[in-house]
Order: C-alpha cells, then structure tokens, then sequence
C-alpha cells in the first residue's frame, strides 16, 4: 500500500522517517484545520455556532503546536533557526536570516 507522503519506497525508509513523514503530515492536516475553521468563523452569523468552531479552531492550535514540537525535537537544527524568528519582534526576514546562519 503507498501513501502520498511518501516519495521513495516505504519498505526502505527507516521508522524514524516513516513517524517523521507521518508526523509531518499530521502538521500539515492540523494547519489546514485551522484555516478551515478560519473560513467558517469568519462567515458564521450564528453566535453560538461560531463559538463552536472558535473551540474547535483552538483544539487544532495546541494540536498543530504539539507536532511542531515533535518535529523541533528530531531536528535540532530547524529548533535553533526557529529560536531566531519565533516571538521575536522585527523583521521577519531579517529575523530568519539571522536563524538561517546562526544555524549552519
């Protein structure tokens, strides 16, 4: 059986790559959640509903940032770049670029 996140053979790719593609597109799903709920939040009329999908919407958050985390930890490198953008204030680009050398 193949699945799309998956771009070489599956029965080659080591567990740690596997979890790691899984892992990658569970990010993925979790970030097009959020803009899903995003959409429906800004069209809803209904107060009630639209708090629904504002809970829901904060679920796919902490969901979102707990794969993150998982990722940050098999990658030190991507978690020393992010430490120079993330939270930071200033400019963005600036900002990775620094995370950008700093890291290599």
């Amino acid at each position: 059986m193949s699945f799309d996140q998956y771009h070489e053979p599956a029965n080659e790719l080591s567990e740690e790559t596997r979890t790691f593609a899984r892992m990658i597109v569970s990010l993925t799903e979790e970030a097009e959640a959020i803009n899903w709920y995003e959409q429906r939040i800004s069209v809803e009329k209904n107060k009630q509903a639209k708090a629904i999908m504002q809970n829901a919407q904060h679920e796919e958050f902490k969901h979102f940032g707990m794969d993150l985390e998982f990722l940050l930890r098999q990658k030190p490198v991507w978690r020393k770049t992010l430490r120079a953008i993330l939270f930071k204030t200033g400019d963005i680009v600036e900002l990775g670029e620094k995370g950008e050398e700093e890291s290599e």
